[in-house]
């Protein structure tokens, strides 16, 4: 009786073994999302934020700086200590500072109300904002129509929370998201 027992136990954690790899196997055989036919390369002018920069080659005039703003992410203000210059050094860290090579792919919407690119940055194949969420330096914020890499975003972001990072410290957490600090503090 109790071997029969086991053996059902058994079987029923087989197969969810088997069900969890087959899970992960399909998950890593995936495309990674890596830039497509909707890209530019340009030459990274200064990181403003730790979510914007400024970049040489958007437009025509290869020497003309135009402003771009990370997609699906919002970052704390710079006045936000000590966040806002943390996500800044982080973001140019992750870049490798000025006049690094970086790839802009854009989504649906290519400008946002102030005329700053939308776009998502790459750089050495890696998304620079799911990184930057990833490792607590921004939140992860959905906006319409651009929604390409929302599930990464969102993952980064749990991730970043279980893991404490950045903003999401238990010693020193960020208590105003930065859309709030920014209405508090116009």
């Amino acid at each position: 009786m109790q071997i029969q027992a086991l053996v059902k136990r058994l079987g029923i954690w087989t197969r969810r073994i088997i069900i969890l790899a087959c899970l992960l196997l399909l998950v890593s055989c995936q495309a990674k999302n890596q830039p497509t036919a909707n890209q530019i390369q340009v030459k990274v002018a200064r990181v403003v934020s730790g979510q914007s920069l400024e970049v040489l080659g958007v437009a025509e005039q290869p020497n003309l700086i135009s402003q771009v703003r990370l997609i699906g992410i919002d970052a704390p203000d710079i006045r936000q200590r000590p966040w806002g210059e943390n996500a800044r050094q982080a973001l140019e860290t992750l870049i490798g500072g000025a006049e690094q090579v970086v790839t802009l792919e854009f989504d649906l919407e290519a400008k946002d109300k102030v005329n700053r690119t939308l776009a998502y940055v790459w750089k050495d194949k890696v998304l620079l904002n799911e990184e930057i969420v990833k490792q607590g330096y921004a939140l992860f914020v959905g906006r319409s129509p651009n929604h390409k890499y929302d599930q990464r975003l969102e993952r980064a972001q749990q991730w970043a929370r279980l893991m404490g990072q950045g903003i999401w410290q238990s010693e020193k957490p960020m208590r105003l998201t930065p859309a709030e600090f920014r209405r508090q503090y116009r």
